[in-house]
């Protein structure tokens, strides 16, 4: 199991959640890349492929819950909230941001999708 963070920011204005770790590690990880990302059936799939959440490029965060003494749960205002992530999780998604993004980007471009919410 990983370690905990030593400290989980969350900045509403840049809406960005910075996670620092005990060794020092510090990840500014975008609120949509947590939520079209989120460690959830509805977004990993049921055992099948990850969907393809778009319109999320403002998406914030109401609450964040801690889940016992391994992970924290984020509450969108998208009314998203069954992603529990993990200290692993969120190490892990610093670590393959650049990967994961580039990924979604591409799979957005594939599916002529948007990053932007096409209704207000």
């Amino acid at each position: 199991m990983a370690d905990a963070p030593t400290d989980i920011t969350l900045h509403q204005k840049s809406k960005v959640l910075e996670v620092v770790f005990e060794d020092g590690i510090a990840y500014n990880l975008p609120l949509e890349y947590l939520r079209v990302y989120s460690p959830s059936a509805e977004v990993r799939g049921h055992g099948g492929p990850m969907q393809l959440v778009t319109g999320k490029k403002d998406v914030g965060v109401d609450k964040i819950e801690p889940v016992g003494n391994y992970a924290i749960q984020l509450h969108f205002d998208d009314g998203h909230n069954t992603g529990i992530f993990s200290w692993q999780t969120l190490r892990e998604m610093g670590e393959q941001y650049e990967a994961n993004w580039n990924d979604y980007l591409k799979r957005l471009e594939d599916a002529g999708a948007s990053r932007d919410k096409l209704w207000h």
